[in-house]
């Protein structure tokens, strides 16, 4: 039976401003709803995965910290300005759980099976090393774990994976394609919606492919 041993940091920013390269990917669909349906089912699968003993969302957006709460998750303001590896850092620092993993919010079609077999892979791997998951064209990053006694150390941003790499965390390289499956794009979202959406992003969907099927 697998032990609910990690805190799972997942940073959102304010709604507004984003997952900005989406905007416009569903039409007559307000472009902060969808955002925050991405978040939403990131957490809704974050929280059904047995390794996770807790999830900590570090936002400032309002909407954001109530659903993150209405679906079980701990949250934490946001440091004014300071970017997503700040907000990482933030989190992490104060996580209860001793294993930590910082987690992208754009994972909709994110399935729990999957994030605990990353997580399972990356306590299987050398001690006190972080480790990373790489995005599906494997150049930036959606997990990055640290054992007890590690900082967490994120280098999030352009090239990630490899700027995580070079600062001495180890890839895993596990087959777990919804994990991999972060939106940034619109083809991003179809290939999501293909893995199979969360029902948040899902219900979204629904309303405009009736809409294109009768145009």
């Amino acid at each position: 039976m697998i032990q609910p041993r990690w805190a799972v940091v997942v940073p959102v920013k304010r709604l507004t401003g984003a997952k900005s390269r989406l905007r416009g990917a569903l039409p007559g669909v307000p472009h902060e709803e969808l955002a925050l349906a991405l978040a939403a089912d990131t957490l809704r699968a974050v929280l059904a995965c047995p390794a996770v003993a807790e999830a900590l969302v570090v936002t400032d957006d309002h909407r954001v910290a109530q659903a993150a709460r209405a679906l079980g998750a701990r949250t934490l303001a946001d440091l004014p300005d300071a970017g997503l590896n700040a907000a990482f850092r933030h989190g992490a620092a104060q996580t209860v759980a001793r294993w930590v993993t910082g987690l992208t919010a754009d994972l909709p079609a994110l399935r729990p099976q999957d994030l605990a077999a990353a997580l399972l892979a990356a306590r299987r791997g050398a001690e006190g090393v972080r480790r990373f998951v790489a995005d599906a064209p494997g150049t930036g990053t959606v997990l990055l774990t640290a054992p007890p006694g590690v900082d967490l150390d994120p280098r999030f941003g352009i090239d990630s994976a490899a700027a995580h790499e070079a600062s001495g965390a180890l890839p895993l390289t596990g087959d777990w394609p919804s994990l991999r499956r972060d939106v940034d794009t619109a083809d991003d979202l179809a290939e999501a919606a293909r893995l199979g959406l969360g029902p948040r992003t899902a219900a979204l969907l629904a309303t405009v492919r009736p809409a294109r099927a009768t145009s």
